[in-house]
């Protein structure tokens, strides 16, 4: 089975781009969407004792967690060491269950994948982009986003230029989307008939 990672810098269209492969009927994993579920599940307790008071009707506040990042980015470390592990074990239950019901090809989103320095095994790695003017218009359009905490973001992030020379595949986001749709839908197909004539 293909492993693919999908990564790229603060609203690059990293979803745009999950979604696209889910619609060739590919199966998917957003480490964002499995955050959230860990922030209304297993990290409470640890993370609640990380930053006391967090919690809410035991899910995290992640308005409130923010609030106490921006204040003291040196806890992004100590969030990390609790978080990432965690999903890095549901990313391995996913790809396996996936390999086990016989998918040719599975993509996983993980954001801060080229700095977390972990290597989750993918065969590919798909990075998206977008100039950096559309880039900063898109975090701000944000809800509750500031400059400063825009700024704060993307200093924790590798620069675009870097991750684009690490990628094996590059998908430019500020395209339409039925363009990357198709862009997807014919490396899968490439993928799919290559896998066959093996």
């Amino acid at each position: 089975m293909r492993r693919i990672g999908i990564t790229g810098s603060i609203a690059t269209g990293k979803s745009t781009l999950l979604a696209a492969f889910a619609k060739c009927g590919v199966p998917v994993f957003s480490a964002d969407e499995a955050v959230a579920r860990l922030y209304a599940g297993e990290a409470v307790a640890p993370v609640e004792k990380l930053f006391p008071g967090v919690a809410e009707n035991d899910v995290i506040n992640r308005a409130e967690l923010a609030r106490r990042l921006a204040a003291d980015p040196s806890g992004f470390q100590r969030l990390e060491a609790i978080v990432h592990p965690l999903v890095r074990a549901e990313i391995v239950r996913f790809l396996e269950a996936a390999e086990k019901q016989g998918h040719d090809l599975a993509a996983v989103e993980v954001p801060l994948l080229f700095e977390s320095g972990h290597n989750y095994g993918f065969d590919t790695i798909a990075v998206t982009f977008v100039d950096e003017t559309i880039q900063r218009q898109r975090i701000l359009a944000r809800p509750g986003m500031t400059v400063e905490k825009m700024e704060s973001l993307l200093a924790r992030q590798m620069p675009q230029a870097e991750k684009k020379q690490r990628a094996d595949w590059l998908f430019d986001t500020a395209r339409p989307i039925a363009d990357i749709e198709a862009d997807v839908a014919a490396r899968v197909a490439d993928i799919r008939t290559r896998r066959r004539d093996q």
